[in-house]
């Protein structure tokens, strides 16, 4: 593996090395983006104010990465807080309008299906209770002041609850829980945890990409190394990645993603209490409580666009390969932080109130979130959050990315 530079800086070569064929960021951040779960890993409040300063052995970013790779921890429990700040609009109503396929429950749904649900952690601050007893048991709760939405994967069963409303989701799988469940299981891919998220950074790195070490700190009463990772490419939404990394195990303990643009983080998640002893076998049994509706997975419907067979969505640099089948044309302009996904959406611009299409809530969503652009390409709106922005152009074609508004319209008239 070739060494760091001695800025201990990765650059093209090394950062493919350390990763060990790790897909360039034009194949994975981008077909996140657009297939939705960029909103769900994004914006969180700065990860390490008030934390110590631990004085540790200096280590460099090739082997902190090493680290982080050879963590080997599959037992724990504790408790994380994730913060997500887009710039989003309320949704309101909105995610509950979207009919019972997408968990509003009713006749035909569940409000207790993990496939919507996990989609609260987009916006807000969310406090999650985590435990993990190797990979065929794990439990994921989230609280709120008022109910509690738990989702336990037991061997071949995945059960979900949500207290508020008594309803319970349940899915059979194969021997690994996970591979061969049954639609609508939990989306594997959808990060909630800081080892999570800071794996799909780290996928990201290549020769667009400069990853330091920054210090330390002290997350949940554990002594960290802290891992920067910076776009070195200009026109990116993406400030910088922060990642705290457990100096005993290896495990990331908080992550962090700031905006270009300054201010709060975009994402932010980290453990505020963790234990790496194993949890009571107790924790991952469950019994649906007297009188809870029950839904099977197999009684619900479904979208089989950007989703195996199996339900889940497709693994990290998959998305361009499976995702994209079902967008017309998909291309990729540019590349690393910068790149930016081109396809044809198969309608005439967006639906408006105006022209008797769309409405509602939905309509008065996308406006809230719309900015008239125009240029030698024709004219459209560009969608924007405080990291992932979408021009749709009046005549159907769709440009997405973690860029600025300024790089979509300028991709928009170099691709006419």
């Amino acid at each position: 593996m070739a060494p760091f530079k001695s800025d201990d800086s990765a650059t093209t070569g090394e950062a493919g090395d350390v990763r060990g064929g790790r897909r360039r960021a034009a194949r994975y951040v981008v077909p996140v983006t657009v297939v939705g779960v960029a909103a769900a890993t994004i914006g969180l409040v700065p990860a390490f104010a008030g934390s110590g300063d631990p004085d540790l052995p200096e280590v460099s970013a090739q082997e902190l990465i090493e680290k982080i790779a050879a963590s080997d921890v599959d037992q724990l429990s504790g408790t994380v807080k994730i913060s997500t700040d887009l710039g989003l609009p309320d949704l309101g109503g909105l995610a509950s309008g979207l009919g019972a396929g997408g968990g509003a429950g009713g006749d035909d749904g569940s409000t207790a299906d993990p496939s919507a649900r996990l989609t609260e952690l987009a916006t807000g601050t969310h406090t999650l209770r985590v435990a993990v007893d190797g990979p065929d048991k794990q439990k994921l709760s989230l609280l709120d002041e008022a109910a509690e939405y738990s989702v336990i994967h037991n061997g071949d069963d995945v059960w979900a609850y949500d207290s508020g409303s008594n309803e319970v989701y349940h899915a059979t799988g194969g021997a690994d829980g996970k591979d061969d469940a049954a639609p609508g299981t939990v989306p594997g891919n959808v990060p909630a945890t800081p080892k999570e998220l800071a794996e799909e950074a780290l996928r990201a790195v290549d020769d667009t990409t400069s990853v330091t070490v920054d210090g330390t700190a002290q997350v949940a009463g554990r002594d960290a190394y802290k891992l920067l990772v910076e776009p070195r490419q200009a026109g990116s939404t993406v400030g910088a990645v922060s990642v705290a990394v457990d100096a005993e195990t290896g495990l990331p303990l908080k992550f962090t993603l700031t905006p270009a643009s300054g201010g709060a983080a975009v994402v932010d998640a980290g453990f505020t209490k963790v234990d790496f002893a194993a949890p009571s076998a107790a924790t991952f049994d469950f019994t649906p409580p007297e009188g809870a509706k029950v839904t099977e997975a197999e009684e619900l419907d479904t979208p089989d666009a950007g989703t195996h067979d199996s339900g889940q969505l497709p693994e990290p640099g998959e998305e361009f390969a499976q995702g994209a089948e079902g967008l017309k044309g998909m291309k990729v302009i540019g590349e690393g932080w910068s790149s930016i996904a081109a396809f044809d959406t198969g309608d005439e611009g967006l639906p408006t109130a105006s022209s008797g299409e769309g409405g509602g809530d939905l309509d008065g969503f996308l406006n809230s979130l719309g900015d008239e652009v125009s240029g030698p390409f024709g004219s459209g709106t560009v969608f924007s959050t405080r990291l992932v922005n979408v021009l749709i152009t009046d005549d159907g074609k769709a440009y997405a990315g973690a860029v600025t508004k300024e790089a979509l319209v300028k991709a928009a008239n170099t691709d006419r």
